[in-house]
């Protein structure tokens, strides 16, 4: 079955039908090339054809099992670890006459095969329902013609082979947790009353994803240091009294990436050094629901911490 390429859609809102696709059923698959232009695959109106039949890699991530023999038979496991993903995907391409069928393979070649220089494209599959999931892909093989009688001139194929360091699909909407502080207030007017200017509250974060994601994490001042705990006991604490650009003011802000590790202010100073190494552990979401808690001292009016994370899946 042909699945056709174009310009510019969004995952969210196809205009092109979905179709049917091995491992995952009915979908509408965009590829973005490394300089973000969008090649629509379900527009059956242009020029190059993603043939459905031979497509794989779509499902399950693929895993190594490490085991240890038990004295009693058989084997008892040991570690799970998921490996790099490979996504074939064939391509047919057209064109009117030989310039035009030129033009057409050379670019869309080149759009795949630039990931090796300047960084990964994105393969988006989107569901009729206006969910949108995608994987981060490099160009491994496959941009090659068949090489036989009448191809070449107005039509070929050629099978991609991608590669995915990240084996699992990413959720193409961001999920997103939003805690700031309220006004403060005198203890003791009209009556004795707490306010958050500490300790910005426990919540439950909910993962909807199969496995775990690594957050990542902003603050708004001010704020003199910030403490995250998950239930289970995990933490890690940020103090910027303790870095080159100390407290946070009103209004500045540092990020705090949970993979890899890193801590950039609003203006891209690295301040990891102000976490609480070693006992610092930047932890991840399980999936399910966790509850964490966000401690801010030295907060104030505006002090706010904002949680981001794309949930991740086995499947397209």
């Amino acid at each position: 079955m042909p699945l056709i390429t174009a310009p510019v859609v969004t995952p969210e809102e196809p205009t092109t039908p979905p179709v049917e696709l091995p491992e995952i059923g009915y979908a509408t698959v965009t590829y973005v090339d490394p300089a973000g232009t969008r090649w629509p695959m379900t527009d059956l109106t242009a020029d190059w054809y993603t043939l459905a039949e031979g497509v794989s890699g779509l499902g399950a991530a693929p895993y190594v099992l490490t085991s240890d023999p038990h004295p009693r038979g058989g084997a008892r496991l040991r570690h799970v670890q998921a490996q790099p993903r490979t996504i074939v995907w064939p391509v047919l391409v057209k064109g009117a006459d030989h310039t035009a069928f030129t033009a057409n393979w050379r670019d869309l070649g080149r759009a795949f095969t630039r990931t090796l220089r300047e960084g990964p494209g994105t393969l988006e599959v989107a569901r009729p329902d206006g969910s949108a999931r995608r994987i981060a892909v490099y160009y491994s093989s496959g941009w090659d013609g068949q090489g036989r009688t009448a191809t070449g001139i107005t039509w070929d194929s050629a099978v991609l082979t991608l590669w995915c360091e990240d084996p699992y699909w990413e959720d193409v909407q961001a999920q997103t947790v939003h805690r700031e502080s309220g006004a403060l207030v005198d203890f003791l007017v009209p009556y004795p009353t707490v306010s958050s200017s500490q300790v910005l509250g426990a919540t439950t974060v909910t993962n909807p994803g199969d496995v775990e994601v690594w957050p990542e994490w902003t603050i708004t001042g001010p704020a003199s240091a910030i403490t995250f705990t998950r239930d289970d006991g995990a933490e890690f604490v940020l103090d910027m009294t303790a870095t080159a650009h100390g407290a946070l003011l009103a209004g500045e802000t540092v990020t705090v990436s949970t993979d890899p590790p890193r801590v950039r202010s609003g203006i891209g100073e690295n301040l990891v050094a102000g976490l609480n190494w070693p006992e610092a552990v930047l932890w991840s979401l399980p999936p399910g629901e966790t509850a964490v808690t966000f401690q801010l001292d030295g907060a104030a009016t505006g002090s706010a911490v904002d949680l981001t994370y794309h949930p991740r899946y086995e499947t397209a």
